[in-house]
């Protein structure tokens, strides 16, 4: 894990723990490489409960909720699966927050509608999610970097958020 990205967890731990409220993660492409930036920071275990990988649509579906319709009609690289992500992993982990990631990585199953490289973050709660599309190629290995530091980048922008309310 590069500095920056060890900074940012730090951060969302010190948030936290602050706000005694608990994440998980909803990952697909990222393969629970967000999970592993976010469990970093010792002491990890009082605010993490844990993760789901659901890499294929049968786990986004039976552990995640996520709409069968939703995945036949919009496929798994979409927003609105990225947010019944994190609605699905904070009910079925119990959390507060969850943060998501469902993408293409590469360095194949691209199309012209979706190529590689194209990674839908999302994060939040039952009621608030954010999301953020990631649509770069550099190669599977730094696309999946790519996203787990801005997923990590766009929970810690969101709790800061909601701790100023």
């Amino acid at each position: 894990m590069d500095f920056e990205a060890k900074i940012i967890s730090r951060e969302i731990s010190e948030l936290l723990w602050d706000m005694e409220k608990t994440v998980g993660t909803a990952e697909s492409c990222t393969g629970g490489r967000i999970a592993e930036a976010i469990i970093a920071v010792p002491g990890a275990s009082k605010y993490f409960k844990g993760g789901v990988i659901s890499y294929t649509n049968e786990i986004k579906e039976s552990l995640l909720g996520v709409s069968h319709e939703l995945l036949e009609e919009k496929t798994a690289v979409c927003e609105e699966v990225a947010i019944a992500m994190v609605k699905g992993a904070c009910r079925t982990l119990n959390t507060d927050f969850a943060i998501s990631a469902t993408g293409i990585a590469g360095p194949s199953g691209g199309t012209k509608d979706i190529p590689v490289g194209t990674i839908w973050l999302a994060c939040g709660n039952a009621d608030k999610v954010v999301t953020l599309k990631v649509e770069e190629d550099h190669g599977r290995d730094i696309n999946l970097a790519i996203a787990t530091n801005k997923a990590m980048q766009l929970f810690l922008d969101y709790l800061k958020a909601e701790n100023e309310q």
